[in-house]
């Protein structure tokens, strides 16, 4: 469907700009109480973002084919999704880590600003070519 495509573009170029942007000081603050470092606006884009890659997976544009059309779009939305979703829960949570969030910190974390300059270039091809397998 078209709605997920204009959908997966601007949400991984908005996840990826977030994630790349996060470590600097005043990214986008308007003179409202908005910015793009709030976290709940953080945690609606990382679900949208999520949604979003999940249903591209399973609805590709007309002509691509089923899954293999929109695999690295829907992936990526995927991955900026989780690393968004899994930021806001571990500056909320009060648990202790595990292995498994300190694997996730290691090898996610460290690498969010190559994530999220990945997604913005992926949504530039992705909204040039539409068309091309794996975009």
């Amino acid at each position: 469907m078209i709605q997920f495509y204009f959908l997966s573009v601007l949400l991984n170029a908005l996840a990826g700009f977030i994630l790349f942007t996060w470590d600097e000081e005043g990214v986008l603050e308007f003179k409202s109480n908005f910015s793009l470092k709030d976290e709940t606006f953080k945690l609606v884009i990382g679900i949208l973002s999520m949604v979003t890659g999940l249903l591209k997976l399973l609805s590709p544009i007309v002509g691509d084919l089923l899954i293999l059309g929109d695999l690295v779009p829907g992936a990526a939305g995927l991955m900026t999704g989780f690393i968004l979703i899994f930021e806001y829960y571990r500056n909320r949570s009060s648990l202790e880590t595990t292995e498994h969030t300190e694997r996730i910190d290691r090898i996610l974390m460290n690498n969010k600003k190559i994530i999220g300059l990945a997604a913005m270039i992926i949504a530039l091809l992705h909204f040039l070519f539409p068309k091309v397998l794996l975009l």
